[in-house]
């Protein structure tokens, strides 16, 4: 039999309570929303952004510099800037989920307040999607000027494209008015205005300073100009590439498509598909067959077209 003096260390459990469970959680964390819940957190700013990603490369850059590691600081250095690049891809993802749930969701629509309610949060969503796609733009826009900086040569996606949407979102109402302004946005930033200036040379074709006078030229004449090109890593087209890149003109990259043609058709292919878009001009750098073929169909559609041979 116990006495008072057996139990008077002994204490019983007590049940945590709700309240006593939110702060411990708050305690521990922080307060954070729930699945259903508004983000009211803000986003981080732009000059927070710029420093952060500086910081990374700098990180980069000073610790395998110099080392034995300095031949893998390039690849690592793109390998960063493509981590936000497919970030902005999973945002995508989720944002076409999203999509597809709001679509869902108005024929569905009763008049209950819980079919409304639903129909509500899924745009929120939505709303807050974007602003984090923009915000991964910014920081992959970011690094990829910080990669320009430290290897000299611009950064470009080995797959798909590279967009931009932050000076495109507007303020939507409804779940409709969300919608539509996402179609309006993708089609607009996909589709640039402007003239449209085609390139097309051959692989071993380096004359850098006679494809930038060129384009240059081009450019002072059409200042909204755009460029499409055969998307060659190596060559007259790459250098065009990188010239757009530096003189920030939106460029349309044309790969042949060699899983629909073959190896001899895909490039052909190609080169209908660039003149399809119905181009000002036509700027061929060197090449061989390839490019004769678009000089001499460009000129055939009375599409003013050049051609540059030589090249160093």
């Amino acid at each position: 039999m116990m006495n008072e003096d057996d139990t008077a260390g002994f204490e019983p459990v007590h049940a945590s309570s709700p309240t006593d469970h939110v702060l411990h959680e708050l305690q521990l964390y922080g307060w954070r929303p729930f699945e259903d819940e508004p983000d009211p957190r803000p986003l981080p700013e732009g000059n927070a952004v710029a420093a952060a990603v500086a910081d990374i490369f700098d990180a980069l850059v000073a610790t395998l510099g110099d080392t034995r590691l300095e031949p893998d600081l390039d690849e690592l250095l793109w390998g960063t800037v493509n981590l936000f690049h497919r970030a902005i891809g999973r945002v995508e993802r989720e944002l076409d989920d999203n999509e597809r749930a709001q679509r869902r969701l108005q024929s569905e629509q009763d008049g209950s307040e819980v079919r409304s309610v639903e129909l509500e949060r899924r745009t929120a969503e939505g709303q807050t999607m974007i602003e984090r796609r923009n915000s991964m733009e910014l920081f992959r826009d970011v690094a990829a000027e910080a990669f320009e900086h430290h290897t000299g040569s611009a950064w470009r996606p080995r797959t798909g494209s590279k967009v931009s949407h932050r000076n495109l979102t507007a303020a939507m109402i409804d779940s409709r008015d969300f919608l539509a302004a996402r179609v309006r946005a993708e089609t607009e930033v996909m589709l640039p205005a402007g003239p449209k200036v085609a390139v097309s040379g051959g692989t071993d074709f380096n004359d850098h300073r006679l494809i930038w006078a060129k384009l240059d030229q081009s450019l002072e004449k059409h200042s909204d100009m755009v460029l499409i090109h055969g998307a060659a890593k190596t060559g007259a087209e790459k250098i065009a590439a990188d010239w757009a890149a530096n003189r920030k003109v939106p460029q349309v990259a044309f790969e042949p498509n060699f899983k629909k043609y073959s190896a001899k058709q895909a490039p052909f292919k190609r080169n209908d598909a660039m003149l399809e878009v119905l181009p000002i001009g036509v700027l061929v750098f060197g090449g061989g067959g390839i490019q004769s073929n678009l000089y001499d169909k460009a000129r055939e559609l009375g599409i003013p077209a050049l051609k540059y041979d030589g090249g160093a």
